[in-house]
């Protein structure tokens, strides 16, 4: 489906939520019912004649377009061999992440010690991988949804536990809206199964306010991480104090601290 049928999907669907028809529509603009159902029958319209048709209707031709791009069918995941052209260039990663997070060019530059020719050659190269479609006056659309996620065990998400765990549990936790939790737990399998349910559902959570938040201005909003982890596990040291029959064992399950055998 072309991005103009997705908005006018939408638009159909806030013109039934907003209980308004055709007739009415034709009317309140001045033209045949119709005229009206050939327009929208053509999957096509104009900006300036979809601006008109979402005042009539008293719809917001903003929130018909954010739909139109949130319902637009977007991989989740890099190809490796998107992955490795970003791990290959320290600056193409950092203005990658920077439009994962909706960043302008404005604010890239502005941060970062980059000049405003190479934020666009970078932008060029992210739109040759087709991460973005760059467009007019250097603005860009993602390539990827909401839910969007690095390769699990790829070649970034390597990076990031060799080297950016680290620096990520260096801070203190303690600014507002931060938290930190480590929780040990003793839970059979179907339990665990439910809460790695439970925290995809908090991620998708997460992709959902970031993307209500655009709406924001800049200074509103600040850079969070949210970085999860649950597996079965137990610290090496503790691992190494293990009676030898009890390491032999195979199949148990692993928490931090002493367990009953």
């Amino acid at each position: 489906m072309s991005s103009p049928e997705l908005v006018l999907k939408v638009l159909r669907s806030e013109l039934r939520a907003a209980g308004v028809t055709y007739k009415m529509l034709a009317d309140r603009i001045g033209m045949s019912e119709s005229s009206m159902k050939r327009m929208f029958g053509q999957k096509d319209m104009s900006l300036s004649r979809l601006a008109e048709i979402c005042k009539a209707a008293g719809v917001a031709m903003e929130d018909v377009l954010r739909q139109a791009a949130d319902v637009t069918p977007y991989s989740d995941t890099l190809t490796l061999a998107q992955e490795q052209s970003l791990m290959a260039d320290p600056k193409l990663l950092l203005i990658a992440i920077c439009c994962l997070g909706h960043w302008t060019l404005e604010q890239i530059i502005e941060t970062y010690h980059l000049s405003e020719s190479e934020c666009i050659l970078q932008l060029i190269a992210l739109d040759k991988l087709e991460l973005i479609e760059l467009r007019p006056h250097n603005r860009y659309r993602l390539n990827v949804s909401p839910a969007f996620h690095w390769r699990p065990d790829g070649p970034i998400q390597k990076y990031f536990r060799d080297v950016v765990v680290s620096d990520y549990f260096a801070g203190s936790f303690d600014g507002p809206g931060e938290t930190l939790l480590f929780v040990p737990a003793r839970v059979s399998s179907h339990s665990a199964q439910e809460l790695v349910q439970k925290i995809q559902q908090l991620a998708a959570e997460l992709a959902h306010l970031h993307q209500d938040d655009r709406r924001l201005r800049p200074e509103e909003r600040d850079g969070f991480t949210l970085l999860v982890g649950f597996r079965s596990w137990e610290f090496s040291a503790f691992t190494a104090l293990r009676r030898p029959e009890v390491a032999a064992v195979k199949g148990l399950t692993h928490q931090i601290g002493p367990r009953k055998r």
